[in-house]
């Protein structure tokens, strides 16, 4: 053999193995602790999908195609970024296991709304499940995006977000601070309600510092803690932070305006001084713990406090 042979030859070998650990590496299983258990994933997932709106937005942060969405209230801020041929795969609340099953998918995420599908799901697709607790709000969401980092090789870039989050909350708290008394209002179906410290928009008062004009407030329902007008002029806020359901919903738009337009509304405080915020209605009810989503609530709070 000459010794130009014999060079070529070795170095196909190191490249062979080279590549050979490259591979293993790149096959190699990660086993990703959540709240519902310990999931295996096998190397970097390719096919993706989800039945969470605030996972497809954190999904997109990051750069991550996904195959499959939820086929209902689709945020509109994300609306240009959910591929035109993304599979329908069941409601927020009701995956469809079936067409689940089908797929063959790599990976499969659900969260709060669907996070009763993983008992089903986890036979099906490896499952993982990334739902967030209100009082653990920002930590959550950056969890969240820590975690998917790691399952796609995107850590540097999940770090790259978490930091911009981390520096819009504390923009956010610098405007907050000295603003006074907040209220953070849910308009539904004409009535209205009041989110607290555990809510789905926990993140006004735990997060920024908004101080709560309510000592109290029961989060348990979607519409909020019931209150009256009579009640709100009362209690008199400095700030009101509104949450449109029936917009988030798709129900009808600009309900809530309309609905806040009357004499005793206008005679608060917050009213009086225009401290009114309209919040993204699909951001703080649908998405909720999305990066981008509240990204954009950050900014329509700061936009009001500044303003």
């Amino acid at each position: 053999m000459s010794s130009l042979f014999r060079s070529t030859a070795i170095v196909a070998a190191v490249f062979a193995g080279v590549f050979s650990l490259a591979s293993a590496s790149i096959a190699q299983d990660k086993v990703i602790t959540h709240p519902q258990g310990e999931t295996t994933i096998s190397g970097v997932p390719a096919k993706v999908l989800t039945q969470d709106w605030a996972v497809f937005d954190n999904l997109n942060a990051l750069g991550v195609a996904v195959a499959g969405v939820p086929s209902s209230n689709a945020p509109s801020y994300l609306g240009d970024q959910v591929p035109a041929d993304a599979l329908p795969i069941g409601s927020l609340f009701e995956p469809d296991f079936e067409g689940i099953a089908a797929e063959e998918a790599d990976v499969y995420f659900i969260a709060g709304r669907s996070a009763s599908a993983y008992p089903t799901a986890k036979d099906i697709v490896p499952t993982i499940d990334l739902s967030v607790n209100n009082t653990e709000f920002v930590s959550g969401i950056k969890h969240n995006i820590t975690t998917l980092g790691e399952i796609f090789d995107l850590q540097v870039r999940a770090e790259e977000l978490n930091a911009a989050l981390d520096a819009k909350v504390a923009e956010a708290t610098a405007a907050a601070e000295g603003k006074g008394t907040a209220l953070v209002l849910v308009t539904n179906a004409g009535k209205l309600g009041v989110y607290g410290a555990d809510s789905r928009v926990a993140w006004v008062y735990n997060e920024i510092g908004m101080s709560s004009a309510l000592d109290s407030v029961k989060d348990g329902d979607h519409g909020g803690d019931a209150v009256s007008f009579e009640f709100l002029l009362e209690v008199n806020p400095d700030w009101v932070f509104v949450v449109d359901r029936d917009a988030g919903t798709g129900e009808s738009a600009g309900a809530a305006a309309a609905l806040l337009d009357n004499e005793l509304f206008n005679q608060t405080n917050a009213a009086k001084e225009g401290h009114v915020v309209y919040l993204d209605p699909q951001a703080s009810y649908i998405s909720m713990h999305g990066y981008q989503g509240v990204m954009l609530l950050l900014d329509q709070v700061l936009a009001g406090l500044n303003s």
